[in-house]
């Protein structure tokens, strides 16, 4: 019965690690990324300006991202 009760914290704790490795990684992925001005027209993007968010560089693909 202890081992029992033994195994099932490790397995517990092992999934906990887990989900919150997977966790930091999609947070990572969902963060918008950055580009800079000089990047984003050699992109053949356009740099636009967002009420209260400052500028963005739309891109010919139709993503929207947050200038540097």
């Amino acid at each position: 019965m202890r081992m029992r009760r033994i195994l099932g914290l490790a397995l517990a704790a092992a999934t906990l690690v887990g989900v919150s490795a997977v966790g930091a990684v999609s947070a990572g992925a969902a963060s918008s990324p950055k580009i800079s001005r000089d990047d984003c027209t050699a992109a053949g993007g356009q740099i636009i300006s967002r009420p209260y968010a400052g500028e963005a560089c739309a891109l010919p693909d139709g993503t929207t991202q947050a200038i540097t």
